[in-house]
């Protein structure tokens, strides 16, 4: 195995543990034992695994069912729900789609969201929200009735709401404002600059960094960081993507959400424990467990 596709080396353990507010473990290498294992040898005890369709969502909630330091978050990725729609066959998932797709295709699977919502290891909804980068202007349409229709659910179930921005920061907010945004609302991977960080304070958004943030062309995030109340702030992988630097091109797992944290506490001059702890604590209340 080369180096560039080597999984890296477990960094220094974490003096106070924490939890990967986002990652994908039906994504990488090797069992879900494992990546605990690895995680908790480090310090990061707890995590929360994302679906982005209905099969995915559905081993979300059977493997926090299974494993006590895992907890689930279910949803139709925005990139999913259009595929749904228009009957894709190359979509990444065809579960609750009738052949054809269309909007009863997608009500079917919105349903099968809200029944997995209701469970107690399922501590959040989404991601979802909306993805102009990924899906053109076809598809619109459907990622918002599908986001709406997430943010609906989050609140009749009091559940977290997740939200996944790329290239549409103006629509997310506007439709959050519209709907009227659940208690607890987590930017995932936070993409903003440092004034949008300034609107999701002004609101109580939870803002979750990735190893994008340690990025050499990633000065834009790192404002955003430095403006982001320490009690507004998260921690995640996305693995298996977004891999911290120096490791940045290799397999991303939980374990290395302390090369993050750290690069994190540097950029806002704070102590690494304190900051590990804010995130603790702040984790915790974002998806009430």
């Amino acid at each position: 195995m080369s180096s560039k596709s080597a999984p890296p080396p477990l960094p220094d353990p974490l003096g106070v543990p924490v939890a990967d507010s986002h990652t994908h473990l039906d994504m990488q290498e090797g069992t879900v034992e494992e990546a605990l294992a690895r995680a908790a040898a480090v310090g990061v005890t707890t995590v929360v695994q994302v679906g982005c369709d209905i099969k995915g969502s559905r081993w979300a909630a059977e493997t926090a069912a299974a494993h006590e330091g895992v907890h689930a978050a279910v949803a139709l990725h925005p990139n999913e729900a259009p595929r749904i729609v228009l009957g894709d066959p190359d979509g990444w998932s065809r579960q609750g789609a009738r052949e054809g797709g269309g909007d009863s295709a997608l009500d079917d699977a919105l349903t099968e969201i809200d029944r997995l919502a209701a469970l107690d290891q399922v501590k959040a909804v989404g991601e979802t929200g909306l993805d102009y980068f990924r899906t053109g202007p076809d598809g619109i349409a459907a990622q918002e009735r599908s986001f709406r229709a997430h943010i609906e659910i989050a609140k009749r179930h009091d559940k977290a709401l997740v939200i996944h921005d790329r290239d549409a920061h103006a629509d997310v907010l506007r439709i959050l404002a519209e709907e009227g945004a659940p208690e607890r609302t987590v930017f995932h991977c936070y993409s903003g600059d440092a004034d949008m960080a300034e609107v999701c304070t002004a609101k109580g958004y939870f803002m979750s960094f990735a190893g994008n943030v340690t990025f050499k062309n990633a000065q834009p995030l790192r404002d955003a960081l430095t403006v982001a109340p320490a009690e507004l702030v998260l921690v995640e992988t996305d693995a298996p993507f977004l891999t911290p630097a120096p490791y940045r091109g290799r397999p991303n797992a939980p374990y290395l959400i302390p090369v993050t944290l750290r690069a994190m506490a540097a950029v806002k001059g704070l102590d690494e424990d304190t900051l590990a702890a804010a995130i603790s604590a702040n984790t915790a209340l974002a998806f009430g467990y």
